[in-house]
């Protein structure tokens, strides 16, 4: 049994006009009915483009907001119909880390402070653990005297790690957590996640838009757009074998580290910007940035994609895909 199991997770939000009397005039779908899971020990990564619903998607997992509709369920118990002092309980079982590590931390608050509050929350003493803590986060225990301004972007987003891995938790949510830092100090932050993992067993829902960054860190990907999974395979596998249009436009702008490969390839280049959650295209929703329905695909394939939505199934490619017309093709 799967550690987090996601189905038809939904987070919709209404959309009201009128001064006096406020009525509703439409619907945002930043969430639209997806399902994924995560192991104990994995870490699956789920990426796509700013405002697809990663983030939101995060925080409906871990009911920091209310889902629509569906069901989540951790460690085998449905989350959705969890009382308030049950989730109060789970909460030491999952933890977050967020993706700006100069809001996330009490500015008034010493580490020592922020790394027992977690601690105090549950009733529980700390003892030595904030010592333990910075030691595996790579910090020193003198710095549990400094406040978060005395830190580097790195450093900050260290004791952020910290406070989440607190109160021993079975799944860490990171939300981005590397994006915000120089890419020098983005390795050294992914090679500590990676062996606090290995040292604790914990599994991670790794948010992210920067597939190198997923390349070096994740076992799955869940690759997600305007508010649905589009495609989902090993991490090997959607690097090598990508067979929807978006993976591929995605993957095609990763740099190559040999100069003599990237001079050569062509990106997938994709048209107009992102439609609106408000109101997304009928059938596929990628069909109106899609280069293969574009130039492609013949009129009555181009009906179908209009009218049809397609389903995240394996069309003979190896994983599934939401795509009518799945077809894998090398691009690195």
């Amino acid at each position: 049994m799967a550690l987090l199991e996601v189905s038809g997770l939904t987070k919709h939000y209404p959309v009201t006009s009128g001064i006096l009397f406020r009525h509703q005039i439409g619907t945002v779908k930043a969430v639209d009915g997806i399902s994924l899971s995560v192991d104990r020990g994995e870490t699956l990564a789920l990426v796509g483009e700013s405002g697809c619903g990663k983030s939101t998607t995060a925080r409906a997992v871990l009911r920091l907001i209310e889902p629509t509709a569906g069901s989540v369920r951790f460690d085998g118990e449905e989350l959705t119909e969890a009382s308030t002092e049950r989730l109060r309980e789970l909460r030491r079982e999952m933890q977050i880390v967020f993706q700006d590590p100069y809001a996330s931390l009490n500015p008034r608050m010493p580490v020592r402070t922020i790394l027992t509050e977690p601690f105090k929350i549950h009733g529980i003493d700390p003892g030595d653990r904030v010592a333990e803590l910075l030691s595996l986060v790579g910090l020193a225990p003198e710095h549990e005297g400094r406040y978060p301004h005395e830190f580097s972007g790195g450093q900050r987003q260290r004791v952020g790690i910290a406070r989440a891995i607190a109160l021993d938790p079975k799944l860490v949510v990171c939300d981005e957590p590397v994006s915000a830092l120089d890419v020098s100090i983005q390795a050294q932050v992914l090679n500590l996640l990676e062996d606090i993992q290995d040292r604790l067993g914990l599994a991670y829902l790794f948010i992210a838009h920067d597939l190198s960054v997923v390349r070096h860190i994740a076992d799955r990907v869940a690759v997600m757009y305007l508010g649905a999974i589009v495609e989902e395979a090993s991490t090997d596998d959607l690097f090598e074998a990508p067979s929807h249009p978006y993976t591929q436009a995605l993957i095609s702008a990763v740099p190559v580290p040999d100069p003599r490969k990237e001079r050569v390839r062509e990106p997938i280049l994709l048209a107009g910007d992102v439609p609106s959650p408000l109101d997304p295209p009928s059938g596929c929703r990628f069909r109106t940035r899609c280069p293969k329905f574009a130039s492609d695909l013949t009129e009555d394939e181009q009906r179908r994609c209009c009218d049809e939505p397609p389903e995240l199934v394996d069309r003979g490619t190896g994983h599934p895909a939401a795509c009518h017309y799945a077809e894998v093709v090398t691009v690195i």
